[in-house]
């Protein structure tokens, strides 16, 4: 039986997304897009790498959001000497009034709501690899000992696309349990005319909370109800199908550039975050514009380019959008 949320649940949901929103644009000039991604990679219990240039506000986002939403937040400067334990946490020496030693599990900062992961691509695989169990699993084992983290959990990590020096390119693996990889662009004129006149004035903008840790899973509840028709899924199981070379339903531009195609999960996640991108535009059902719109940011990272591809100047972003563009234009002729 299939359960469609009252009226009142559902726009109770859009509101407060658009209350969080609103709260954000006080101190993010712009971004629309980023910051819809984001709140879908929450919504959705999916963690987002954001890749741009420093100076273009990721930090200060996800810091925003969690004054926004009253949620306990993290940050962990990824550098080349950053160790797992820095990220988890340890065992340390507890000693009584009388004397007697223990041991007792210090927390680290990775036990939080909101954990912003800054140039994670600075640190070595080892350190990188000590998130993919919390990002995976949502949990932390220290010793013998499994520590659950508290949900909501979001990671939202940044690397810079234009230093190679000193950095460490991320494991497939992790790439994978990224819900989204999300471009943040430079600013257009108008947008950095707005900037800087925030910067000369004499009161900085404040942030009010408008959502706890309860309403957010309330609205995480909401988004499980959207409805999804077997026509759109198929959609978006043809655009996974059409980026794996090997597989009959592959696009002839992916049998050419694409090494290695989408995994499972990208079917998974473009439905998920799509579902939250209904929701947020207050529509009980998943529809085919939802899929076209997150899917640039659900696959870019899912897939693998050839040399040829690299030889030629394509880009993921290239190859997707022609993929995309020619599923959607089949899906409706259909």
């Amino acid at each position: 039986m299939v359960v469609v949320p009252p009226d009142g649940r559902l726009d109770q949901a859009v509101s407060r997304l658009n209350e969080v929103r609103y709260e954000i644009s006080k101190i993010i000039v712009g971004q629309q897009d980023v910051i819809e991604g984001v709140l879908i990679c929450l919504v959705a219990a999916g963690h987002v790498l954001l890749e741009g240039v420093p100076g273009l506000g990721k930090t200060t986002l996800l810091r925003t959001m969690a004054r926004a939403l009253q949620l306990k937040y993290s940050r962990i400067q990824f550098t080349p000497d950053l160790m797992p334990a820095d990220i988890v946490g340890s065992m340390i020496i507890e000693t009584n009034e009388r004397g007697s030693k223990s041991l007792r599990f210090q927390p680290g900062p990775i036990f939080a709501h909101l954990v912003l992961a800054d140039e994670i691509n600075r640190a070595t695989p080892k350190t990188q690899s000590a998130l993919l169990e919390a990002m995976q699993e949502r949990t932390v084992t220290s010793g013998t000992t499994t520590h659950e983290l508290e949900a909501p959990f979001l990671v939202m990590a940044t690397q810079n696309p234009i230093e190679m020096e000193g950095t460490y390119p991320l494991p497939e693996a992790q790439l994978d349990r990224f819900l989204m990889k999300i471009l943040v662009t430079y600013p257009s004129h108008d947008e950095l005319n707005r900037i800087v006149e925030r910067t000369i004035q004499r009161e900085d903008a404040q942030v009010g909370p408008v959502l706890g840790r309860d309403e957010v899973l309330e609205v995480r509840s909401v988004c499980r109800d959207i409805l999804v028709a077997p026509h759109v899924q198929e959609f978006a199981i043809q655009v996974v199908m059409a980026t794996q070379p090997e597989h009959s339903e592959a696009h002839e531009l992916a049998r050419k550039y694409i090494r290695y195609g989408s995994s499972p999960r990208g079917a998974q996640a473009l439905v998920e975050c799509g579902r939250v991108r209904a929701l947020m535009h207050g529509r009980y059902h998943l529809s085919i514009e939802d899929i076209d719109a997150v899917a640039a940011s659900v696959l870019r990272h899912r897939i693998i380019l050839n040399f040829d591809a690299h030889a030629d100047g394509q880009t993921p972003d290239t190859i997707l959008s022609t993929i995309i563009r020619e599923a959607a234009a089949h899906a409706s002729a259909a």
